[in-house]
């Protein structure tokens, strides 16, 4: 399949070698067809999961609708003929990458928004980020009687709510999340309400937008942006909004107030380079991450290049601050289509080839330093280096924008076993040799912290961000991964 956006080549590599977000939110409400809003927004979020989308809706005169579909946006929710069965003035979505569930064999019975109908009246829930105690709470549900519709761990919390004792359905998802743990930016709507909601440690993203007269909630600010929609503020940690087309912003604070722990990831990878999180520019911040990067590892070369098109930022960052020419030295192709989603055994073995091309008259005879966001399993890292030498380069060093990843994310990114990262079973220097290339180096983790805008860096007594990928620190345990024997990083 094609790139899930043009700003993210690693989408389609098809070895694992990268980290993927499970899931993008949008909803709003006080519009007229709502849902037309929603498939806009979900379209500008595709990078945050490309495999299936869905769309609920309310009109008082047909009640609740929903569409669920695999595939990407522009090819489901632009047919007049499917948007015209979502009327209504309120409406939410949501884009998945699999990550709790059945990867790579989704269901569409998986496919968020999930939907569920209780006695003050039907609801609509979907979730970005990751349930750690989720196979707990199925088991004790079923036990008590739920009957479970799909394998994804957002489906508990439509159980609980329909457990809670609670007088509406505001009430009931406080109850239900209370229960949770783990990380959860959830959207939700009732008939007339749509929810938005954020974990007590903030870990996953969550935007508040006014359009018009209405209102949206959505995972990023660029998804606000495709609708004319005015970025008001980001959803606090911790925080529930209500919101009315009647009466607007409600605020209500469910959960016990703790130090904020958002993913650090998003600021390297995850999020678009045209959002803003937490006031800052994510473009801004990836080029002072090359910034950090020249600071930390100089090298002596006649090229910085980027890694297309994750690390074209940091690659700009780096070639400013080290005075060495910036080139586009890899070139990705912009239209992989479905003819290669079963190639021959002759395509197949080109590998990257067919996503990336390397500009030759610029590489050959040139010391270059090569730009990533990461290195998850260095397969892809391997294969782009031998491109790079094969086109005659002299030298190749990789300077990567995130220190290295040793271990997997529970709350909602789809990371390989701990034993398939290649920062876990090896330093860095035994990475270099791996990979073949004359120097390796990594940002350091005190470099990322103030390529984020901390200046004195990582504050290890309390650090300020989730960098458990990075650190091994998780700040909520993963009951249902230790249940199963993965072994935590032993106190130092």
């Amino acid at each position: 399949m094609p790139p899930a956006h043009p700003f993210d080549f690693d989408a389609v590599t098809e070895d694992g070698d990268t980290l993927h977000e499970e899931c993008g939110i949008f909803g709003v409400v006080g519009v007229t067809d709502a849902a037309n809003f929603v498939a806009l927004g979900l379209h500008a979020l595709q990078h945050r999961g490309q495999e299936a989308g869905g769309i609920v809706s309310y009109a008082p005169d047909t009640g609740f609708n929903s569409a669920r579909r695999f595939g990407y946006v522009r090819d489901n929710f632009t047919k007049q003929s499917l948007m015209e069965t979502l009327p209504g003035t309120i409406a939410i979505g949501h884009v998945r990458y699999s990550t709790a569930g059945s990867k790579g064999q989704t269901a569409i019975r998986d496919v968020q928004p999930f939907f569920g109908e209780f006695s003050m009246g039907g609801a609509a829930i979907a979730h970005n980020g990751n349930i750690t105690n989720a196979n707990a709470l199925r088991r004790e549900l079923i036990e008590r009687g739920s009957i479970f519709q799909s394998s994804s761990d957002s489906e508990c919390i439509i159980h609980l709510m329909a457990r809670s004792l609670q007088r509406d359905i505001p009430a009931r998802m406080e109850d239900a999340l209370r229960r949770v743990e783990g990380a959860f930016s959830v959207v939700a709507m009732t008939r007339t309400k749509l929810i938005g909601v954020r974990d007590p440690l903030g870990v996953r993203p969550l935007v508040l937008g006014k359009v018009g007269d209405g209102w949206c909630l959505s995972s990023e600010t660029c998804a606000l942006d495709i609708i004319g929609a005015e970025f008001v503020r980001e959803i606090e940690p911790g925080e529930m909004v209500v919101i009315t087309a009647a009466k607007g912003v409600e605020s209500i604070r469910p959960f016990r107030p703790q130090p904020p722990r958002f993913c650090i990831f998003e600021h390297v990878y995850f999020s678009r380079p045209d959002s803003i999180i937490g006031g800052r520019s994510v473009y801004e911040t990836r080029r002072q991450i090359g910034v950090e990067l020249a600071r930390e590892a100089p090298m002596d070369a006649d090229l910085v290049c980027p890694v297309p098109d994750s690390g074209t930022p940091a690659a700009i960052g780096f070639a400013h601050e080290s005075g060495i020419p910036y080139g586009m030295g890899i070139i990705r192709n912009q239209y992989m289509g479905r003819t290669f989603i079963e190639p021959t055994e002759q395509i197949r073995n080109m590998g990257v080839r067919l996503k990336l091309n390397v500009n030759r008259a610029l590489i050959q005879g040139k010391r270059v330093i090569l730009v990533d966001d990461s290195v998850v399993r260095g397969t892809t890292s391997r294969k782009i280096k031998e491109m790079i030498l094969d086109a005659g380069a002299a030298e190749v060093h990789f300077r990567i924008a995130s220190p290295p990843t040793a271990w997997p994310c529970f709350y909602g990114v789809d990371t390989p076993q701990r034993e398939k990262l290649l920062a876990a079973t090896m330093s860095e220097d035994e990475m270099r040799v791996h990979l073949g290339v004359d120097s390796l180096k990594f940002i350091s983790l005190d470099g990322l912290y103030r390529a984020v805008g901390e200046a004195q860096g990582r504050n290890a007594s309390c650090p300020q961000y989730c960098d458990a990928c990075f650190s091994g620190e998780y700040p909520v345990k993963p009951a249902d991964m230790l249940e199963q024997g993965f072994k935590m990083k032993a106190a130092e």
